[in-house]
């Protein structure tokens, strides 16, 4: 019997990824979707992939009926703010946005700006990344989204901060560059076309929220997170700079990559010695939940360059909700997931 799953808060880019993706999950049916704004209108109004694929027209959330999961793509703050409305409606509940992902009350005031609505929740969540959490996971009824900056900047690091090979003493510098579906489906100025088109615009240098993220998951203390904008829609590309905590060759390195993601199914090592894809790059994996990690070692300096590519929308929320979602139904965590991308686009 399928599993019934609502979207709440599906007219946005997450929340159309989530709906792809769920319309052809052998083990789940999708019940509700909502939008206020467009209650009443069919779901292909704001995603017209989906034609032909459904005949789902959009509720308004007073119209949600109970279900067996609940998965909530609404903009940050918003999940926060009725969650036990919304956990009354299911059993489980996985929720796409920043309110639940970080477990220290003191750390979501000073990253986000205000007191958190509701304290007493945080403990409650599963931070959720497969690739850190899976075991958590398998048993969780409240799951939170990941930020997809977090995520690329993360899957780069883990094999370092696994094998102990990171100075910490020393500050780990993080660049990521991203398309301009990370903004969201609402356009504003920064995202007109004719400001957006061409630009390599640093928008966040400094003191973006993700950077709380990436340090509770890694557990590194001297973070710094810049972020800019490029001429892309999907993608982000995390490249992070560390150093070593004692002399390592590239033997060693692969040791430590290989280690941490032999056996996960979304996580491929790029690094090869030529061609255009020697490394991880953003644009083939559009649609996808892979994540591609690879890395290079300047050896005079102690310098590891470690470089993460994803699908911001995919691996960095909607593909990560769904391997989480089977992970909590007890499914293999690929179901429903295995698109490859296409090559060329």
């Amino acid at each position: 019997m399928s599993v019934r799953v609502s979207i709440v808060g599906g007219s946005g880019y997450v929340g159309g990824e989530l709906l792809r993706l769920l319309l052809d999950h052998p083990a789940v049916a999708v019940a509700q979707v909502t939008s206020e704004r467009l209650a009443g209108r069919p779901v292909t109004t704001t995603h017209p992939n989906l034609r032909g694929r459904t005949a789902l027209a959009y509720v308004p959330a007073a119209q949600l009926q109970p279900c067996d999961v609940l998965l909530v793509a609404l903009p940050h703050g918003a999940a926060a703010r009725q969650i036990d409305a919304l956990a009354a409606l299911a059993p489980r509940v996985l929720d796409c946005s920043a309110d639940f992902r970080l477990t220290d009350a003191a750390q979501y005031e000073r990253w986000y700006g205000e007191p958190h609505p509701a304290p007493h929740w945080l403990g409650r969540f599963v931070y959720g990344l497969p690739e850190v959490r899976r075991a958590a996971l398998r048993d969780a009824a409240y799951v939170s989204g990941v930020g997809c900056n977090a995520t690329a900047s993360n899957l780069a690091l883990l094999p370092l901060v696994r094998a102990g090979l990171i100075d910490q003493q020393r500050d780990v510098i993080i660049e990521v560059k991203v398309g301009s579906s990370e903004g969201g489906a609402q356009a504003n100025e920064a995202s007109h076309h004719p400001e957006r088109s061409g630009v390599v615009r640093s928008y966040a240098p400094v003191g973006h929220r993700h950077t709380a993220e990436i340090m509770q998951v890694t557990g590194l203390g001297r973070v710094h997170l810049s972020i800019t904008s490029v001429e892309l829609v999907r993608g982000a590309l995390a490249t992070a700079h560390a150093f070593l905590a004692r002399p390592a060759g590239e033997k060693e390195l692969w040791r430590a990559f290989r280690a941490c993601y032999q056996d996960e199914p979304f996580v491929r090592i790029v690094r090869e010695r030529q061609g255009a894809y020697r490394l991880p790059e953003p644009k083939i994996l559009g649609g996808t939940n892979y994540a591609d990690v690879g890395f290079a070692l300047d050896e005079a300096s102690g310098r590891v360059v470690s470089i993460c590519a994803i699908d911001n929308l995919m691996k960095g929320a909607a593909g990560s909700a769904v391997q989480c979602l089977n992970l909590m139904l007890g499914l293999d965590e690929r179901t429903g997931l295995g698109f490859a991308g296409l090559h060329p686009v």
